[in-house]
């Protein structure tokens, strides 16, 4: 199995997004939450796969996943950085950090 970190960032976003969800269905946010991390380790396995995005930071590169976007930096270890919603402002998020 290949390793990959989560940033606390990253899983305050995760946990956000599932309760979000259990707002309106408690068992999809559950399931959503698992499918999120079950594409983290996908992305762990072929992180060039995935869109290089230089305008924000060194090594971010991106996969979106239904509405949200995961970010990950791709070196030397992957580490989850962000999930975000594809709506939100995305570069504004990055500066917050």
């Amino acid at each position: 199995m290949v390793r990959y970190l989560v940033s606390p960032l990253a899983e305050q976003d995760i946990e956000s997004i599932g309760d979000y969800i259990a707002l309106d269905d408690p068992h999809r946010a559950l399931t959503f939450i698992t499918e999120l991390r079950s594409q983290c380790a996908k992305i762990a396995i072929s992180p060039k796969l995935f869109r290089a995005r230089p305008e924000l930071g060194d090594s971010i590169r991106s996969c979106a996943y239904g509405n949200y976007v995961i970010f990950f930096q791709d070196a030397p270890t992957i580490r989850i950085v962000r999930v975000l919603h594809g709506a939100m402002d995305i570069e504004a998020r990055f500066i917050e950090k």
